[in-house]
């Protein structure tokens, strides 16, 4: 058995939750959320916690065991208290600015880049090279994250881009001028 999955998930006071035969419905403050229970794995509430149990012990049921709890973890947690991704933006001229339902970065490159935030997640720009990720499916607050990194990845000789906050990179050393000659 998965230690993961034998812990079981407890439920607040303010989050409700439905079981399906092959899903998890949780509804809370911060919205509603779906997750897939996989075949061989059952799921009921006890004394205002969900416990998993597996009905089969195979290799493949073990492990998905420990990702179905883990699963429903997340999704309690995201509609109660919900899920955070900070980012900073280094550079001399880097910014991000709210246009309606998109933000639009200037990341040294000719030309700014709009980025339309999709349902479910909200960006928020504290300052102008500081960005907050929130949500309520950890998943996608993770995705959009990701995908803002990536229109500047951190540049390893200079460190100018778009990174996590509190994320520690390693500088790289540049050419020396006259070296070897």
């Amino acid at each position: 058995m998965s230690r993961i999955g034998r812990q079981p998930v407890p439920i607040p006071e303010a989050v409700k939750v439905r079981i399906g035969a092959a899903a998890i419905e949780v509804e809370g403050p911060k919205g509603r959320l779906e997750t897939p229970i996989p075949a061989g794995i059952g799921c009921e509430e006890v004394d205002g916690a969900l416990v998993f149990t597996l009905r089969d012990d195979t290799r493949q049921q073990r492990s998905f065991h420990g990702l179905a709890r883990a699963l429903a973890a997340n999704a309690v947690r995201g509609v109660s208290q919900g899920f955070v991704k900070e980012l900073d933006i280094v550079g001399v001229g880097f910014r991000a600015e709210a246009k309606g339902q998109s933000v639009v970065f200037s990341l040294g490159y000719s030309h700014p880049i709009e980025y339309p935030i999709p349902d479910g997640v909200e960006v928020r720009i504290d300052r102008q090279t500081h960005l907050s990720v929130s949500g309520a499916d950890r998943q996608q607050v993770g995705q959009v994250a990701a995908v803002i990194r990536s229109l500047r990845k951190p540049d390893p000789y200079k460190n100018k881009g778009v990174r996590y906050t509190g994320e520690v990179l390693k500088k790289k050393a540049g050419k020396t001028a006259g070296a070897g000659a």
